[in-house]
């Protein structure tokens, strides 16, 4: 009897031995992804008074290269009840799962649509909400998607495009 209980007791420390160990500041240092999370999707409006959007968005990449963040060019309308519906289902953390570590760089269609229409940024687009990728030169790349429909819908519809274009190179 005494000696099935110091087996089972020892079953016990062993197996509760066996689980991976807290990572140490210094492992931490050495593997700082071991710690890390992804941060929460997020807007980053364009300043007001923006006359180069291609410059704003380069200046935004080397910020997302250096905290390892997505980034997508966003351009939607006060008025536009999918983009209403997307931005707050992004912001009150509905889609904190689904689109971690992106930065929506946000522009809205009619107060930047004088240098979203210029043919350098290539962000013309007949609908909206717009989500592209940046090129190098800041500009709306070919992964893009445009649209949505209306109502609760919206992010349903938005969600799996958006997805698609982030699974593709920047």
């Amino acid at each position: 009897m005494k000696r099935g209980l110091v087996a089972i007791s020892l079953s016990i420390i062993l197996a509760a031995c066996t689980g991976t160990p807290e990572p140490t500041p210094e492992s931490a240092r050495a593997n700082p992804s071991a710690t890390a999370t992804l941060a929460k999707p997020e807007f980053v409006r364009a300043p007001a008074g923006t006359t180069s959007g291609a410059q704003w968005v380069t200046s935004e990449m080397a910020k997302a290269k250096a905290d390892g963040t997505k980034l997508v060019i966003y351009v939607g309308a006060t008025w536009c009840e999918p983009c209403q519906v997307f931005h707050r289902a992004v912001t009150e953390g509905k889609l904190d799962r689904d689109l971690a570590g992106v930065r929506f760089l946000e522009f809205d269609h009619d107060e930047h649509e004088a240098f979203l229409s210029d043919a350098d940024m290539r962000c013309e687009s007949k609908l909206i909400p717009l989500f592209a990728r940046p090129t190098e030169q800041g500009t709306c790349g070919t992964a893009r998607t445009e649209g949505g429909i209306k109502g609760e819908g919206a992010v349903g519809y938005i969600l799996p495009k958006l997805q698609a274009i982030l699974s593709e190179a920047p």
